[in-house]
């Protein structure tokens, strides 16, 4: 026995650093001299159909071969246990057919290292000494490629390396013959154009180059296991639409593919389904894997897609584009808000399923520490903004290389270390506020003119992206007087805007602290520290020459340790996706005994003018990425730091009102966890 087949025996907690499911990767198999066939050797072999071996396997003790094609493969499944000690616990799936029907096939244990890389979907295949079984009554095939083909769900093949020793081999697509009538693959690609009529859990594939590429997350399989998806968001554009695919691309047992993946790229992905709910404001319109999906990025060449009509209009569309205009837009890593909440407290509590749809601030920090490695969750707290506080982009990224030198020293939590980094960033805002230029020291003055409908800015989260208008019913105050059958956030703010006539200057002041907080915190009996952003979290403009680089550190540490050739740069030696900065954001707990420090982090595109004035925290936290878009016009707009003053001053109206804040939390490793205010609910939103 070999070593590495003696480690499989084995199974050891390793996957809070990656899914020993995506670990095979073995030397793609070459068939041996006993497994090469030729047609005329099949025509002698005895063949029976899938239809008729439904009709009789039950009454049967040997199977006669089957001749078939490969129509989908499944990710590969890891079943070991703790206290099982079996050699090469995997299984997966393939969905193979004939002309009379489409069965599934069950491949277990060690023939899935030998034989999984190899089974490519298309081949045609001549399956020997298996074994036949009654089908899992739960398990959902996935849709055959041919609605003419039946589908058996009866039975199930099954593909073991003993009792008996399956016989696989492969045919050359050269010495398929018509007369077998084997099915032929059909692909059902879509363009982003056509997305927005697809129903709710519609099966499609997708090409297009990758504009955008998220940072590896992790999420529990169920709450209370220790076992994980590993995922990643990625944006797709294909030339049919200013929005691209946005897709939720789930590890697929291709760890070459899925941790080599970076914007710039021609990407394919199969097996698709549709995400949609159009009741929620903003709707939400995405695309994730399922367990059939496969990914291409390279060797396009040759693959059955290519003669998609589909495929070579996109091929087509990008001999026109320059590179100029594809780096132009292209983004990778950083936090992702993705997918938004609803727009209410009572649709967001049916959407989650958690055993406790609050958590309480104090348990906040176990919340924190139980999280394993990059393991992403959203939980919703209760409480009030007390404080509020504007930091500039390039004073953001300074205090966190500063705060990097601060984190080697050994630390024995990871709430005593955010802490410690609090105390750091006081003395560097202090720092920082002498230092910054006369307007940025306590407050600042900006040219703030009303605004034209063409003349306007907007916020979002994540990276690029273009928005889907929200409207807001909790900002009635500052919707007085708007156009019947318009939402407001389409409109000026008239009560801003006669204001602001004949002023050439506001003053507006970069941090807001309430009275309440004044009175309270002297008085707490915990303060959390969770404001602190890491340069991990910022999404950064793509450089190609240094893809590597950056597809290395937004990937999951790697299984094995390659030393750096030179000496790398850093992250933050990398453009910012992001222009506007962040805010700190201070939330008192409704016993006024406990308070906690979070980030929230919007993005400010001035260069698109066609997306509505946003003038409060509540608004432009309704916001979620998608696809940014060439402004169009040469007047100047209000900077970053006007548009702060504005969800400052929606802050400041939220003074003593009890709120839900939703928290999206993340375990980056080496004592960094982000804590980043994704939504806020008002008494207005919250039913």
């Amino acid at each position: 026995m070999t070593p590495n087949a003696q480690a499989r025996k084995i199974y050891i907690y390793i996957k809070i650093f990656y899914s020993l499911k995506d670990s095979i990767k073995e030397v793609k198999r070459q068939p041996t001299q006993s497994e090469k066939i030729s047609a005329n050797h099949i025509s002698d072999t005895k063949i029976i159909s899938l239809s008729h071996l439904e009709m009789t396997w039950a009454n049967r003790r040997n199977f006669p071969a089957l001749l078939v094609r490969i129509l989908h493969k499944s990710k590969l499944r890891y079943y070991g246990k703790p206290d099982k000690k079996m050699i090469e616990p995997y299984q997966t799936f393939l969905e193979v057919a004939d002309s009379s029907g489409t069965v599934s096939v069950i491949m277990w244990n060690a023939l899935c290292p030998e034989w999984y890389k190899s089974l490519r979907v298309g081949l045609v295949l001549l399956l020997q000494d298996y074994s036949v079984k009654k089908s899992y009554p739960f398990r959902m095939q996935p849709l055959p490629v041919d609605p003419q083909i039946k589908l058996i769900s009866t039975m199930e093949i099954c593909l073991n390396l003993r009792d008996p020793p399956t016989n696989i081999i492969i045919i050359p697509e050269k010495q398929v013959k018509p007369e077998w009538r084997l099915p032929k693959l059909n692909h059902r690609f879509i363009t982003r154009s056509e997305l927005d009529d697809m129903p709710e859990n519609h099966i499609c594939d997708v090409i297009g180059i990758l504009v955008f590429v998220g940072r590896v997350q992790r999420s529990k399989k169920k709450e209370n296991r220790e076992d994980f998806w590993s995922y990643r968001w990625i944006h797709i554009a294909d030339g049919t639409s200013e929005q691209p695919f946005i897709v939720e691309l789930f590890s697929t047992s291709q760890p070459e593919i899925f941790e080599n993946i970076y914007p710039m790229t021609y990407f394919v992905c199969t097996q698709l389904k549709v995400v949609r709910n159009d009741a929620q404001v903003p709707k939400l319109l995405y695309l994730t894997t399922t367990n059939e999906s496969r990914v291409f990025i390279t060797g396009h060449r040759g693959q059955p897609y290519t003669n998609d009509t589909k495929v070579k209009n996109f091929i087509h569309w990008i001999k026109t584009r320059t590179d100029s205009e594809e780096v132009k837009n292209t983004v990778i890593g950083g936090y992702y808000p993705y997918p938004p909440v609803p727009e209410t407290f009572s649709k967001y509590s049916s959407s989650v399923k958690v055993e406790s749809l609050l958590t309480a601030i104090s348990e906040v920090r176990k919340e924190i520490e139980d999280l394993q490695y990059r393991e992403q969750k959203r939980i919703a707290i209760q409480g009030i903004i007390t404080v509020i506080k504007y930091i500039p982009h390039a004073s953001a990224t300074e205090n966190a290389s500063t705060s990097e030198t601060l984190r080697n020293a050994n630390q024995p939590s990871t709430s005593q270390a955010a802490r410690r980094e609090n105390q750091s960033q006081e003395r560097d805002d202090n720092k920082r506020h002498q230092d910054d230029d006369p307007v940025s020291s306590q407050c600042f003055q900006t040219t703030y003119t009303s605004l034209s409908p063409t003349k306007k800015k907007r916020i979002l989260q994540g990276p690029y992206a273009k928005l889907i208008p929200v409207p807001q019913p909790e900002t009635s105050a500052q919707t007085k007087g708007n156009k019947p059958d318009m939402p407001s956030i389409f409109q000026r703010r008239e009560s801003t805007s006669t204001s602001t006539i004949g002023k050439a200057r506001k003053t507006i002041s970069d941090r807001w602290e309430s009275q309440l907080w004044r009175e309270k915190k002297f008085g707490l009996i915990d303060h959390l520290h969770y404001s602190h952003v890491y340069p991990e979290s910022i999404p950064r403009k793509f450089i190609f020459e240094q893809r590597k680089f950056l597809t290395e550190q937004f990937n999951s540490q790697p299984a094995k340790y390659i030393p750096p050739e030179g000496r790398p740069p850093k992250l933050d030696d990398f453009k910012s996706a992001r222009s506007l900065g962040h805010f700190e954001v201070t939330i008192l707990g409704l016993n006024h005994e406990i308070a906690i420090d979070v980030a929230f982090l919007p993005m400010y595109c001035p260069e698109d003018l066609r997306t509505s004035q946003i003038d409060t925290l509540l608004t432009c936290m309704n916001y979620s990425c998608v696809y940014p878009q060439d402004g169009a016009g040469n007047d100047r707009l209000p900077g970053p730091r006007a548009l702060a003053g504005d969800i400052i001053k929606a802050a400041m109206k939220l003074d003593r009102v009890h709120i839900v804040g939703i928290l999206d939390i993340c375990n980056l490793g080496n004592n960094k966890v982000e804590v980043y205010l994704h939504r806020i609910y008002s008494p207005t939103n919250t039913s």
